[in-house]
């Protein structure tokens, strides 16, 4: 999409605008400062995705509109979470860390702030995994897709 202001509220405006969720959704500049790339997590039937698709195409901002899915795609996301880490925990929780391929990123005396990249699905292991009543804050970035192999997005 143009990288240019009021693009990113015109696209969620048409998803509330239509009654459709979005899930995640992560904007940042290319290569080409004039463009950003935008990626979106929705839910819903092939019906669904292929009205989403044909709505963004229609707005003057968008360049371009892929359904990852179509093809072999990688995607990661991002999660900090901070636990509270006291005693006999830290070291179970360090296991855990390690265990996830995470990095402890900021430690206090009764807390851990940890790093994990991935997937969805891996991060949401690692929550269930953990004691729910030790999970302090969470944060996460949702997800971020690229083609697999010489698949380039080209405009």
């Amino acid at each position: 999409m143009e990288n240019e202001a009021g693009a990113l509220s015109r696209v969620a405006g048409l998803f509330s605008a239509r009654g459709y969720n979005i899930e995640s959704l992560s904007v940042a500049p290319t290569e080409d400062p004039t463009l950003s790339r935008m990626t979106l997590v929705t839910v819903g039937s092939d019906e669904v995705v292929e009205q989403v698709t044909k709505q963004l195409n229609k707005l003057i901002e968008v360049v371009k509109v892929i359904d990852l899915n179509d093809g072999n795609h990688t995607e990661r996301e991002l999660m900090l979470v901070k636990v509270r880490a006291v005693g006999q925990d830290r070291e179970e929780i360090k296991r855990l860390v390690d265990i996830f391929r995470g990095c402890i990123i900021d430690v206090t005396d009764k807390s851990y702030t940890i790093e994990l990249t991935g997937t969805s699905s891996k991060l949401d292991a690692f929550i269930d995994t953990i004691e729910k009543s030790s999970v302090l804050e969470t944060v996460r970035t949702g997800a971020s897709g690229i083609g697999r192999g010489e698949w380039v997005l080209k405009v």
